[in-house]
């Protein structure tokens, strides 16, 4: 009989891309994926993974087996939510992943708050991208993921991923003390055109986001500045080195030499809760969900310093 848990690790292999994603996605290291893989090939007495250039590439025959490993994980899960169901108490693993600023500014207080009503469930948190982490869990690789979308890029979850809004997250204009614009009670995004600019790279949501945005104003941006970390972003702005709009959500409170102004239309994003429609019955979705609909902090004024 095949080891399950050497399946799973061809799965996540064949989800993920590489050896070195799935092993942080499962939480082992690198060669213990490796030798689960290598003891699978022994067992069926077939190759599994072939060197391409400096990674790995699952054979045909690997792929028929990641496919119906992924048809057992599914009949796995249906089985455990039909256990928990019938137990009528968030119970087991329950792993989730949400994106960077989520992880920071809700789910540790969301996690906490599960422990502490349910020492039967055992949340486990990975950080991921929204684009990402929908993915993995229509695939069956993650129970629950937090995402977020903007008014001009809706959120897109494919057939059978089910969706609870959690909360809108205000975004503010971040600027230097002494800026023209940190004495306004308001600003428009006509207001900005010629500005020096911060901002996360390309190809990230936000990123996109507001380009796109300021695009339909009439700006064209002068991005001088990248970076991932909105800390950074907010280093570089305290420094006089631009200007950045950046989400309240795990932003903390700002440093001296950086004022928070209102920009009319106040932009926004929406924050979701994503699952499998299969899984929806499970206490431990639901209650999930529940909390962190709870947890979502009341929006605070705008302007601060």
């Amino acid at each position: 009989m095949l080891d399950l848990a050497r399946l799973k690790a061809l799965h996540a292999v064949s989800v993920h891309g590489t050896v070195g994603a799935a092993a942080a996605a499962l939480g082992y290291t690198p060669s213990a994926v490796s030798q689960q893989i290598a003891k699978l090939e022994r067992e069926t007495r077939t190759t599994l993974l072939e060197r391409r250039g400096r990674g790995v590439a699952l054979t045909e025959e690997a792929l028929h087996l990641a496919a119906t490993t992924r048809e057992l994980l599914a009949i796995m899960e249906r089985a455990e939510t039909e256990l928990e169901e019938r137990r009528g108490v968030p119970a087991g693993r329950l792993t989730v992943m949400a994106f960077a600023s989520a992880a920071r500014g809700l789910l540790p207080g969301v996690l906490a708050e599960l422990a502490r009503r349910h020492p039967a469930l055992d949340a486990r948190l990975s950080e991921v991208e929204p684009h990402l982490s929908v993915d993995l869990v229509a695939k069956g690789v993650v129970d629950l993921a937090v995402v977020h979308d903007w008014d001009i890029t809706p959120l897109a979850t494919p057939p059978g991923v089910d969706q609870a809004v959690i909360g809108d997250d205000l975004c503010d204009l971040l600027v230097p003390e002494g800026h023209p614009l940190a004495g306004r009670d308001a600003v428009r995004r006509t207001d900005l055109k010629g500005e020096r600019w911060v901002s996360q790279p390309p190809g990230q949501i936000c990123h996109d986001w507001l380009v796109r945005t300021m695009r339909a104003a009439g700006c064209e941006m002068d991005i001088v500045h990248q970076a991932e970390e909105n800390p950074t972003l907010i280093a570089l702005v305290a420094a006089g080195l631009g200007i950045a709009l950046l989400p309240r959500l795990g932003r903390g409170p700002l440093p001296p030499g950086v004022v928070a102004v209102r920009l009319d239309p106040l932009p926004m994003r929406r924050l979701y809760a994503v699952w499998r429609t299969g899984a929806a019955r499970r206490p431990a979705i639901a209650e999930t969900v529940r909390v962190l609909q709870e947890a979502w902090p009341e929006p605070g004024p705008a302007r601060a310093r």
